[in-house]
């Protein structure tokens, strides 16, 4: 972990992301976006949470870190499995609760499952506030699902059909689990033949969640993801008291049909010197149990679906069957993937994010004409598809400069019912060169630059 280069995961407002009814505005539309991106590149976003429940969910952090402290049941007595781990088979991946503990990944576990008695219950107490960070969190959950069904253009609450109610009915038990963890907690990992504190390396080369989509939020760094490039990064560095880790497991991969990759990824326990190990707060969304995975919320969006995701998956069924990760990501080349363009657009949406007002008037009036190119280009677009009845399917830069020689193109056809300017790329219009922005938009309003300059 030592030297490892911090990663540009982007960072969003949750209350951004809360869905209202009109028009979305300009604040939600640049927050999808730049989760969206983070996602495609990373992951995982990084997600700001509401003073208040940042606040409660410190207040849960810290009495964890008490209650692994303290004597726990030996660890052969306690052997739920853990329902995020992928090679997990048990057929109670919805039952795990109370206390256990993993002696091969010197890890414990408290699981919270509304409408479900522990198992096991402690002679102590559990970590406090469970009942209010499941809510909070899985608030942020859910409200992160709704967003990538915004960037995939499905249709609102397209995911409802697939989990639990809020809140839950008479004697439901919820499908969705907050786990709090402590990896390497030195008392724990005590040989206590020798007296000596065992050495445990980072777990599972390769590791991942079966959930829609998990937050999680740790006391110290170490939970590594491996990126677009193969390169594992740092995820959870430098978080700020309000914020969580949000990453997407293997439903939400199964359920979009492969168009929204899960997170590979693995926990750095090895802490020196620390008197409560790693713990984390972890909220696992999850399919509820008598439910299936499909993609016709994809197919009727218009998604081309590969025959491996055409047949609905009882979600008991796929909570028990292997999923070898090598197997995960066929697509190779052409597996959803950021361009340069594309990753030049997230560093500079997340540098533009950052700017203050008063920076952005001090811009030179070249820059605030290709910044107001960009926007009214979106805009433009979008109002021109939706008159015309179209769904947006875009082409990466690369391959669509060589499509524009071509007659018989994929994306020939609409391009001609969209009216697209000869000789522009039909691409996202945040990955058009400037250009092609300009380009564009002085093919359907000759003179906007010059208009645009004089207002300056």
């Amino acid at each position: 972990m030592v030297g490892m280069e911090a990663p540009l995961i982007a960072r969003v407002k949750m209350s951004d992301l809360v869905p209202a009814d009109g028009v979305p505005s300009n604040s939600f539309k640049l927050s999808v976006s730049l989760l969206t991106q983070s996602l495609s590149h990373y992951s995982a976003v990084i997600l700001e949470l509401p003073p208040r429940d940042a606040a409660l969910l410190h207040a849960c952090l810290h009495s964890a870190r008490l209650y692994f402290h303290h004597p726990h049941p030996h660890p052969h007595q306690t052997n739920n499995p853990s329902p995020s781990h992928s090679h997990s088979h048990s057929i109670e991946w919805c039952r795990t609760s109370g206390y256990y503990a993993d002696p091969q990944l010197l890890q414990e576990t408290y699981d919270f499952r509304p409408g479900l008695t522990p198992l096991h219950p402690p002679t102590q107490l559990s970590p406090s506030a469970l009942p209010d960070i499941f809510a909070i969190l899985g608030k942020a959950a859910r409200c992160v699902l709704d967003a990538v069904s915004y960037s995939l253009n499905l249709r609102s609450c397209s995911f409802n059909d697939i989990l639990d109610n809020i809140p839950l009915r008479n004697q439901e038990v919820s499908s969705s689990v907050l786990s709090v963890c402590c990896h390497s907690r030195p008392s724990f990992a005590a040989d206590p033949h020798e007296g000596q504190t065992a050495l445990c390396p980072i777990d599972y080369e390769h590791q991942v969640d079966k959930t829609l989509v998990t937050v999680i939020k740790p006391d110290n760094p170490g939970l590594q993801i491996k990126d677009l490039n193969g390169q594992w990064v740092l995820a959870d560095t430098n978080l700020g008291p309000q914020e969580v880790l949000v990453y997407p497991g293997l439903s939400l991969y199964q359920e979009t049909a492969g168009y929204v990759v899960p997170a590979l990824h693995r926990t750095d326990v090895g802490f020196e010197n620390n008197l409560y190990g790693r713990c984390s707060v972890a909220f696992k969304l999850m399919p509820k149990s008598m439910a299936s995975l499909s993609c016709t919320e994809m197919q009727a969006a218009g998604y081309g679906v590969e025959a491996r995701f055409q047949n609905a998956i009882p979600v008991n069924d796929f909570m028990q069957r292997s999923h070898p990760v090598d197997q995960l990501f066929p697509r190779n080349g052409a597996q959803l993937m950021l361009t340069e363009a594309q990753d030049a657009s997230l560093k500079g949406s997340l540098k533009k994010k950052r700017e203050t007002s008063s920076s952005q008037k001090s811009l030179p009036p070249s820059k605030r004409l290709r910044l107001e190119a960009q926007r009214v280009l979106k805009e433009k677009v979008m109002e021109i598809a939706e008159k015309k009845g179209l769904k947006m399917k875009f082409c990466r830069l690369g391959p669509c400069e060589d499509h524009i020689r071509t007659s018989d193109s994929p994306c020939n056809n609409i391009r001609t019912a969209l009216g697209w300017p000869p000789n522009v790329p039909f691409v996202h219009p945040h990955d058009l060169p400037n250009k092609a922005k300009i380009a564009f938009l002085e093919a359907y309003e000759p003179g906007w630059s010059e208009s645009r300059q004089e207002v300056d």
